[in-house]
């Protein structure tokens, strides 16, 4: 305790430390530490929040949830729906100067769809990528398929960003070690310190668009000339860094400081506009949890409320939802749900006997430095220890944790692990096709490795529907067969909270994902 109570006043004394940042210095404490760079190798939000900085996406999505152009100018499809042309619009350059070209687009369309789940359903349609010309480029199609734009304008995990294709053909599974993008930063890699500090200047290049900003679209008008992650891990060291004005923003505010914060005139608490839900995942490919009578045992113990008390205890802020497209949204839906997530440890007690549980432990990592979902596995440990399940958590830190998960598909003794828990963002799950965790692509799929074909021919389902009513009725459809087969289990749904020092101007409505173009310094 001691050694950690000098660390969080060492990081506010290299805070207080610094050169007095001029007025177009943004210093910024993200929910987590930076490091990793490679914004498709990495599902961390932290690492899609850095890609947003440097890259920039074909297309995304503004604030009504819809997806707008973005690098692309104008688009077109052929009377079959087969062939999709998209020309870029005019001034689009790479950090170090040279254009974006149509072969960069498919190069990092190709990488992209390799690591997500909804840019696998895409490429399994496609028949070809073609070069029109320099700025123009076709996606020819052996079967239609609906959602190209909203694959192509997925807002979060994992984002299409543009790469040049040099980078773009690096291996989807390594990581890449150039970091030339086109967007509105550009990384000053020399300060990049984990641990410590990223380092972000603004690209005065950059040609935005000449619409207002509104969610992700838009133009993205930068009016700082330097961005600064400071990591600085212990909540209070955090607020009294605020309150002093030696930082500007707390990206991830701790419930239980709130009051200090909503007190304080030199301080806007901002409630964010979409929901995020906390999630259970087990590992398919190891016991117990490849036996889907012990995944469905684990669905009926657990139940949403104590996660939600424990992790964000303000009831302003959290919901008990079943739904797992989330509620209130056009597929929300608690059908197939009425008797499991009830918390019931009697009745998973005896479909653990029937299953044969022999009583192996359960290894589950805990991301100790990640505020927000911490707590989430010492709660599932105390409900499944009711229900009979042995549970072992391991204390570890977040971005260890995440390489841990995607590199360790083996048992505990060999570096591997049988469940964790997290979060995703409302705008990760709004249907079958964009939920990571529902595709069961066995080793495609992330992190859980599901198999499970009737799963992937109702995702397909989901894609051929073409009205509203069809899409919930396959949504309803791909929500039965998961309580069925168990490829994760929701817990329940909450709302994050930042801070900002009162001179700081924000955008009206916040985008969805933690972006810092729009963002002013008086």
């Amino acid at each position: 305790m001691r050694r950690f109570l000098l660390a969080s006043v060492a990081a506010l004394a290299a805070v207080a430390a610094a050169p007095f940042a001029s007025a177009q210095t943004l210093k910024v404490v993200m929910h987590s530490d930076l490091k990793v760079l490679d914004p498709i190798w990495s599902g961390a939000y932290i690492v899609r929040n850095h890609g947003y900085m440097l890259y920039d996406t074909l297309f995304a999505m503004d604030e009504q949830f819809q997806i707008k152009p973005q690098m692309v100018d104008t688009w077109s499809t052929s009377d079959d729906g087969l062939t999709w042309t998209f020309k870029l619009r005019d001034g689009l350059e790479w950090h170090d100067g040279t254009p974006v070209t149509a072969e960069d687009c498919i190069a990092s369309l190709k990488r992209w769809a390799v690591r997500d789940s909804m840019g696998l359903k895409l490429s399994q349609s496609l028949a070809d990528y073609k070069v029109v010309d320099p700025k123009t480029f076709q996606m020819v199609f052996k079967e239609k398929f609906g959602p190209v734009l909203e694959s192509l304008g997925k807002p979060s995990v994992v984002v299409p960003f543009m790469m040049p294709k040099r980078v773009a053909d690096t291996d989807p599974f390594k990581q890449i070690d150039d970091y030339t993008g086109s967007g509105p930063f550009i990384l000053k890699k020399d300060e990049w310190k984990p641990g410590e500090k990223t380092v972000y200047l603004k690209n005065t290049k950059y040609k935005p668009r000449s619409e207002p900003a509104s969610g992700l679209a838009g133009g993205k008008v930068v009016n700082l000339d330097r961005v600064e992650w400071v990591w600085i891990q212990d909540n209070e060291t955090q607020v009294n860094a605020l309150l002093k004005g030696e930082i500007d923003m707390i990206e991830s505010v701790n419930y239980d400081t709130l009051p200090v914060l909503e007190k304080d005139k030199n301080v806007r608490v901002i409630t964010a506009r979409t929901s995020n839900q906390y999630v259970f995942r087990m590992n398919w490919l190891i016991p117990p949890f490849n036996n889907v009578k012990i995944r469905q045992a684990a669905m009926v113990a657990l139940s949403q409320e104590e996660f939600l008390q424990a992790n964000i205890g303000d009831k302003r802020f959290y919901k008990v939802c079943k739904a797992l497209f989330t509620c209130d949204t056009p597929l929300a839906s608690e059908v197939g749900m009425e008797n499991v997530l009830n918390g019931n440890a009697q009745k998973a007690r005896e479909m653990l006997k029937e299953a044969g549980y022999d009583g192996m432990v359960i290894v589950m990592p805990q991301p100790t430095d990640l505020n927000v979902i911490k707590q989430l596995p010492i709660v599932a440990k105390a409900q499944l220890e009711r229900a009979g399940f042995k549970v072992e958590v391991q204390a570890t830190d977040w971005t260890t944790m995440v390489n841990r998960l995607v590199t360790k598909k083996g048992p505990p003794s060999e570096g591997g692990w049988n469940s964790f828990a997290t979060s995703w963002t409302q705008v990760d799950i709004l249907d079958p096709l964009m939920t990571p965790y529902l595709a069961a692509t066995c080793d495609k799929a992330r992190a859980g490795w599901p198999c499970d074909e009737k799963m992937e021919a109702l995702r397909d389902k989901y894609v051929r529907a073409n009205t509203l009513a069809e899409k919930k009725a396959a949504a309803e459809e791909v929500q039965r067969h998961f309580v069925e087969i168990v490829t994760h289990v929701p817990l329940g749904e909450w709302t994050g909270v930042f801070a900002v020092r009162s001179n700081i101007e924000t955008r009206p409505v916040p985008p969805p994902v933690t972006a810092f173009w729009g963002v002013t310094k008086k």
